[in-house]
């Protein structure tokens, strides 16, 4: 293997390295968007990006949310995110995961790996063959999904008691995403009372979800349909970029509270969402309860701790929403203001 590795100067971040290896086929880009709070802990996503460019947009707007995540969740990891160019049912192969271990390694732990999108805990195992930077492997904590599912559920419970006072009972949720997420959170969902339609562009893995629990409590809806359903709660957990200006006039939803990374189409869809009467839960808040399952890991893994702290996740909702209302922000504007306080102490 012949890896070489690129330095890109983003003013933005503390480090981003593009690495390639043609004998394996490797492209990659790490970005480290800050450690002012410890190593920056983010997933690595596999994605068949058109475009190198589009990879390193993604890459910088994922590792700079984690800082945001990892500073909301009061963990001491800075955020970080990596990507690897290609199809990963088609050019993940072990030899390619290696090279792109040492790619990790080459940032000799300021940067420190997980799954995300496109990578699984077995994917981590053959990474910490030949690195020690890895999180998530199937010996440890595993496959953070069923922890982010769990906390954005105890998120939208949160919401629900604050719209209604109540229970899911009777709550129209909208998913948008059926993957290892999305249908954990549907299964908790409908568990739970509420009645949900879902969408995905694998047409299987809806219809699976409406076969098991019938199509009056789990409707299947086409995937240009589910942003614009009569619900009370939205939920992105498919990619991000979703949400902008183009759709907020045709949401009817009355809450947004989602497992997506990076909904917002950027940072000034919140305040239109709130002029249009939408309430939008900061998604880095939302979701964080895989990263917080793999945190553990740091101090030996706790799974009883980790899913304390996941629960604690809407305590954290509850309260940043009461410190928007009582500042006349958004939450998402009270979010960041919590998450660059800590930051920046810790940076002194």
């Amino acid at each position: 293997m012949t890896l070489r590795s690129e330095s890109l100067h983003v003013p933005t971040h503390e480090e981003v390295v593009s690495f390639s290896d043609d004998d394996v086929g490797l492209r990659s880009v790490i970005a480290v968007h800050s450690t002012a709070l410890g190593p920056a802990l983010g997933g690595t996503r596999f994605h068949p990006f058109a475009f190198v460019d589009d990879a390193v947009t993604d890459v910088l707007r994922l590792s700079e949310a984690m800082t945001r995540k990892n500073s909301l969740a009061d963990l001491d990891f800075g955020g970080g995110k990596a990507v690897i160019i290609g199809d990963p049912a088609v050019d993940k192969r072990p030899e390619l995961l290696r090279a792109y271990g040492q790619a990790v390694c080459a940032l000799e732990g300021r940067y420190v790996t997980a799954e995300d999108v496109g990578t699984t805990p077995a994917d981590m195992d053959v990474i910490a063959t030949v690195c020690s930077h890895v999180t998530g492997t199937s010996a440890a904590s595993g496959d953070p999904s069923v922890a982010t599912a769990r906390g954005v559920h105890g998120a939208q419970a949160a919401v629900v008691r604050r719209m209604s006072g109540g229970s899911f009972e009777g709550c129209h949720v909208a998913v948008m995403g059926a993957g290892k997420v999305g249908s954990l959170l549907v299964e908790s969902l409908i568990a739970s009372g509420a009645r949900v339609s879902v969408a995905d562009v694998r047409q299987e893995a809806v219809a699976a979800l409406a076969d098991r629990h019938g199509t009056e409590t789990c409707r299947v809806v086409g995937v240009e349909e589910i942003l614009t359903q009569s619900c009370d709660l939205l939920a992105p957990c498919a990619l991000g970029g979703v949400l902008d200006s183009a759709v907020v006039g045709s949401l009817r939803c009355r809450a947004i509270v989602g497992a997506a990374n990076n909904q917002l189409g950027d940072d000034s869809v919140a305040d239109e969402l709130a002029a249009a009467g939408v309430l939008y839960v900061p998604d880095f808040v939302v979701n964080a309860g895989g990263v917080i399952n793999l945190a553990q890991e740091a101090g030996g893994y706790d799974a009883r701790d980790a899913e304390r702290r996941t629960d604690a996740i809407a305590d954290t909702v509850a309260d940043l929403l009461d410190e928007a209302d009582a500042r006349n922000v958004t939450p998402l504007a009270a979010a960041l203001e919590r998450a660059r306080r800590r930051v920046n102490a810790a940076g002194r």
